[in-house]
């Protein structure tokens, strides 16, 4: 379900046909060629008119004026240059509130950290075991959620109001992965064990290998939407990343940093984190109002057989992150143990399959932690550690889960 009342609902219409690409020597497909609705550009026809005579018109339909109706979230016909007018104005609003919660890494205070980091009384050896094997995860899935966006989403999404946010986003994947080089930095660890945990820790390279299909399948530079199979290729990858990777994957390794947080430890580390929960949680939410949709304006993608394919994925993504959630908690620490991390995931996995319209997976799990909840309150004045006033978030009250 959508979460924005101001939406604009997708019309039978017909949508204005591609400008040819001749001019900046690309190919060209046919209109009736998947490719064709694959990048929209603006028009470059031109004539010479004779000398006194009044300019006229182009009349070809790339040069008409964009109709929103027309606006498609793929495969649309528009010009993806024109922002205006809005179809969508939920993924604006958005765009406006991922802006207004601007904040960069070297503006929080790491001295503390420093200090308890170097103290070798300061943390125990499970609570360094977390610290490290978060950044581990973190420092390279950032980037591989940018890439995504960059290399693969962007040049799929045909509705510029999308587009937008989407280069919004990919700007804070990139603040993400400098706030983990950061800390790395900060506490003098050792930055190849730290960058390369990815391919030498299982329990994360499990999850990257789980990942990476999915961007290298709409990264290929063949791929193009337009058939219902590479329709249903696209949402598949837009449905993992949005609801499993940022929605899912990231939760342990945030609630494990928070709670060390809360006891007043790796504060500076904690207070990135929270930025970093609060952005995911916006970036989780577009997805899932993206992912809706375009199930909305291409309901034949949504079969029994598309949708037992998504179960199974959200299913595989509970199991490898509880194997992280062991890897990484072995014993109990923080007052937490790998166990509650099961009815943990299961919930967020259930909260994530009824947001795009599937059954709850797994019936009657409870949230362990519902002190995370306070950590994506956007209405906050105050970061939750106290390090420091915040002053990132000036556009109106919005609420995100």
């Amino acid at each position: 379900m959508l979460t924005w009342d101001d939406e604009v609902k997708p019309s039978n219409s017909g949508a204005l046909s591609n400008a040819s690409d001749m001019a900046a020597g690309r190919p060209t497909a046919s209109p009736s060629s998947p490719a064709s609705f694959a990048q929209p550009a603006l028009a470059t026809h031109s004539f010479s008119a004779p000398a006194g005579a009044q300019p006229v018109a182009a009349t070809t339909a790339a040069a008409r004026r964009v109709n929103a109706a027309d606006k498609r979230i793929i495969n649309g016909q528009t010009d993806v240059n024109q922002l205006v007018p809005f179809k969508y104005k939920w993924a604006w609003e958005k765009y406006l509130a991922t802006c207004a919660n601007h904040w960069m890494p070297q503006e929080v205070n790491m001295n503390r950290d420093i200090a308890l980091w170097k103290d070798p009384n300061g943390l125990t050896e499970d609570e360094r075991r977390i610290v490290k094997r978060n950044l581990g995860f973190f420092v390279t899935a950032d980037s591989l959620a940018a890439n995504n966006i960059v290399l693969g989403t962007y040049r799929h999404i045909t509705a510029p109001e999308c587009r937008q946010f989407l280069l919004r986003q990919a700007f804070e994947e990139a603040i993400h992965t400098h706030a983990y080089q950061y800390i790395v930095e900060s506490l003098g660890l050792d930055e190849s064990e730290i960058f390369n945990a990815y391919n030498e820790v299982q329990s994360i390279r499990d999850k990257d290998e789980f990942l990476i299909p999915f961007i290298d399948a709409i990264m290929d530079p063949n791929f193009k939407t337009g058939t219902p199979e590479t329709d249903q290729t696209l949402l598949k990858s837009l449905i993992v990343f949005a609801c499993l990777m940022e929605g899912l994957f990231f939760y342990v390794g945030f609630t494990q940093i928070l709670a060390l947080g809360r006891q007043n430890k790796m504060t500076g580390a904690a207070e990135q984190y929270q930025y970093i929960l609060r952005d995911e949680s916006m970036h989780c939410n577009f997805g899932i109002d993206l992912i809706n949709q375009l199930k909305l304006e291409n309901p034949h993608l949504w079969t029994p057989e598309f949708k037992a394919e998504i179960k199974a994925l959200f299913q595989k993504a509970v199991e490898l992150e509880y194997r992280y959630a062991e890897d990484t908690m072995p014993r109990g620490v923080l007052g937490m143990n790998a166990s509650m991390f099961k009815g943990y995931l299961r919930y967020i996995a259930n909260r994530r399959a009824t947001q795009i319209g599937l059954e709850a997976l797994f019936p009657n799990e409870e949230n362990p932690f519902p002190w995370m909840s306070e950590m994506i309150d956007l209405k906050k004045e105050r970061n939750f550690f106290e390090t420091r006033v915040i002053e990132y978030q000036s556009g109106g009250a919005l609420s995100w889960d």
